[in-house]
């Protein structure tokens, strides 16, 4: 089976594992949220990933480093989720805590990915 580069990217494993601690994290949320938050959070969660994915197929270092931004962009429209849950009192603190410190560090690390392709 062949691997994509997308695939080898430390960035998009990690968006991976996140989306996949959000989809389990969502199971607890309240039924009558199932189409407004948590519909809200797994989608937005799983587009840091799929605009990795995308943006590594295409051509020119503008193109990939726009994707890369519209993964960084669903990465802070997730946090605002986070923060939604929490003050609705779906999330604990430590739950809200460890989940913002794994966007911070998806953050940062989209942030140099798109630095490192504009420089090629």
């Amino acid at each position: 089976m062949h691997t994509y580069s997308f695939e080898k990217l430390e960035t998009w494993q990690k968006a991976r594992l996140f989306r996949k601690n959000i989809y389990l994290l969502v199971k607890k949320f309240p039924r009558d949220e199932i189409f407004g938050l948590t519909s809200q959070i797994k989608r937005s969660s799983s587009s840091i990933g799929d605009c990795l994915a995308e943006g590594s197929a295409r051509i020119t270092a503008k193109d990939k480093a726009y994707f890369v931004s519209l993964s960084y962009s669903s990465a802070i429209e997730t946090i605002n989720h986070i923060i939604g849950a929490h003050d609705l009192g779906y999330i604990t603190d430590a739950e809200y805590n460890s989940y913002r410190l794994n966007l911070d560090e998806l953050t940062n690390k989209l942030n140099a990915l798109r630095k490192s392709i504009l420089k090629t």
